[in-house]
């Protein structure tokens, strides 16, 4: 029987993959455990849902952070009969849609990442914070040495991580960089990420006032970068900038503050948290950003005091310990 099962239904790495794939990689040292779905890096080998199903019994947990995933899990409980306990992991800080709600109502245990998230689930048995794997976050020898490796051109860089969209703050990001570069003339900005169909207008006119201000050889779009050249970016970093208008929990910046990278972000998501008060980033209005970048870029105390930060208050053990707390928990 399998203690634990894991599932990933989303064939698109996203940020709760990334968030999924750092946990489940230090789960598999612990569990007899099985990830259903589709691959997450550093994970085991995926099984079907069928498999799954057959493998659970008494005692194994089902971990769900998606809505399919709570429908597949909810059929194995209710329909098969299967005596599982569910667990579902919240991030969002505003209210559900009707069909998540009640799927939300139907879990055995919630975990909700934030205090604020945990204020619009029901059923939530402990905050618990995502953390970031140290071991692979971590800062470079030289920075400028990571950065050079990296092939983007100039002295050093910024960059803006996520999906290219209103709500992701990349049209705040280009704003910003149109302010920051003519004050600094060896910087690099990178807006990566991918561009749905939906938003290649928005992408386009970006791209435009790029070009107008006579930028676009110094404001990239490098396009995904995958997760497994996720790291050596951060390492490469001088700085992360994060502007959305909205973000549950947001993972970019404690994957820099990890590899020794500071961060500005808007006041959304768990940004707050990670910036230890302006030790390892800066909370911001998007009209000051471009003002709070400089301040980012000379202040060397934050690029030391950055690691420290994610080292002792966001490390990925402490996250697995409170889902293994909750787990027990389940199970009684």
């Amino acid at each position: 029987m399998t203690e634990l099962v894991v599932t990933n239904f989303n064939r698109n790495f996203t940020g709760v993959s990334a968030t999924a794939a750092a946990v489940v990689a230090q789960q598999a040292q612990r569990y007899d455990m099985a990830l259903v779905g589709h691959p997450l890096p550093g994970c085991p080998a995926p099984i079907t849902l069928a498999e799954a199903r057959a493998r659970s019994g008494s005692g194994t947990i089902w971990h769900v952070r998606r809505n399919t995933e709570m429908r597949a899990a909810l059929w194995t409980r209710d329909v098969l009969r299967k005596p599982i306990q569910i667990v579902f992991t919240s991030a969002a800080i505003r209210r559900h849609s009707a069909l998540p709600r009640w799927l939300i109502s139907r879990m055995d245990a919630v975990i909700a990442t934030t205090e604020k998230a945990a204020e619009f689930v029901p059923n939530v048995r402990a905050v618990v914070p995502h953390g970031v794997d140290t071991t692979r976050f971590f800062p470079a020898e030289d920075r400028a040495s990571a950065w050079a490796a990296l092939g983007y051109g100039g002295s050093a860089g910024i960059a803006t991580i996520g999906r290219i969209r209103p709500e992701k703050g990349t049209d705040r990001f280009v704003h910003a960089m149109l302010e920051l570069l003519p004050q600094h003339p060896g910087l690099t900005a990178l807006v990566i990420g991918k561009v749905a169909r939906e938003h290649t207008g928005f992408a386009d006119t970006l791209r435009r006032t790029i070009a107008a201000a006579g930028l676009d050889s110094r404001i990239l779009w490098p396009g995904e970068v995958g997760p497994d050249r996720m790291p050596e970016l951060m390492r490469g970093l001088s700085l992360v900038m994060q502007l959305p208008t909205y973000e549950g929990f947001g993972m970019v910046p404690l994957e820099g503050i990890a590899s020794g990278t500071p961060f500005v972000a808007t006041d959304t998501g768990y940004y707050a948290a990670f910036s230890a008060q302006g030790r390892a980033g800066l909370v911001t209005q998007p009209d000051r950003a471009a003002e709070m970048a400089t301040k980012a870029l000379r202040n060397t105390d934050m690029r030391r005091s950055a690691r420290d930060v994610a080292v002792h208050s966001f490390s990925i053990d402490r996250e697995v310990d409170g889902i293994a707390a909750v787990y027990d928990e389940t199970r009684r």
